[in-house]
C-alpha cells in the first residue's frame, strides 16, 4: 500500500506545479478576467481530481475511499465550475470553499494513513491549510471578488510548495526502497548460486 503511494510521487509534483500556475494567474489576472480564472480552477479540480481517484484506486489492498472521494469531488467542483462560468462571486467563493475543504480532509486522512513514512507533515500542514482556507471563504462569501481571487492565489501557492515538497520526498523515499530491493535480488541470486555449486 505505502509502496504503490511512495512510487506515484511525481503526481504530487505535477499537482504542485498546478496549483502554483493557479495561484500565480491569481495575481497577473484578477478581477477582468474571472472567467479565465474558473475555467483554470475547473481544470485543476479536474486534473488533480482524476490524480486522486486513479491514486486511491490502484492502492494495495483495495481502494482508499478518502482519496477516491476527495478525487470525485474535485471532480464534480470542476465540472460545476465550467457548466456555470456566469456563477456570482459568492458562488464561485463556497464552490471554492467546499472543494478545499473536502480536499483538506482528504489529505489530512492520507497523512495519517502515511504517518509511517518521514516528512508526511508537509501533507497534513497541507490538509489542516486548506480546511482552515475553506471555513474563511465560508465565514465571508461576500468579500470581494478581488480579495477572493488574492486569498486563493496564496493558498494555491502555499499548496503547491508543501505539494512539491512532499512528493520530492517520497521520491528520495522511492529510491532508497528501489536500492534495498536491488540490494536484496542480488544477495538472492548469489544465494541461489551458491546453493546450486553446492
Amino acid at each position: 500500500m505505502v509502496r504503490n503511494f511512495v512510487h506515484n510521487w511525481w503526481a504530487f509534483v505535477l499537482q504542485g506545479v498546478l496549483a502554483i500556475g493557479v495561484g500565480v494567474a491569481a495575481f497577473v489576472v484578477p478581477g477582468p478576467t474571472l472567467a479565465a480564472f474558473i475555467a483554470v480552477f475547473a481544470a485543476y479540480a479536474i486534473v488533480t481530481g482524476a490524480f486522486e481517484i486513479i491514486g486511491g484506486i490502484s492502492m494495495a489492498n483495495g481502494p482508499k475511499w478518502s482519496l477516491v472521494l476527495g478525487g470525485v469531488a474535485g471532480m464534480a467542483a470542476g465540472a460545476i465550475a465550467l457548466l456555470a462560468p456566469e456563477a456570482t462571486a459568492v458562488a464561485v467563493t463556497l464552490l471554492v470553499a467546499v472543494y478545499s475543504i473536502v480536499t483538506g480532509v482528504a489529505q489530512t486522512a492520507a497523512a495519517y494513513m502515511l504517518r509511517n513514512v518521514g516528512q508526511n507533515w508537509l501533507l497534513a500542514l497541507s490538509g489542516i491549510v486548506s480546511v482552515l482556507f475553506g471555513v474563511l471563504l465560508i465565514a465571508s462569501p461576500a468579500d470581494g471578488v478581488l480579495a477572493v481571487l488574492w486569498l486563493i492565489g496564496f493558498y494555491a501557492i502555499f499548496a503547491g510548495i508543501t505539494a512539491i515538497a512532499f512528493g520530492l520526498r517520497l521520491r528520495g523515499v522511492d529510491t532508497k526502497i528501489s536500492d534495498v530491493e536491488q540490494r536484496l535480488a542480488g544477495s538472492t541470486s548469489t544465494t541461489e548460486s551458491t546453493s546450486a555449486s553446492h
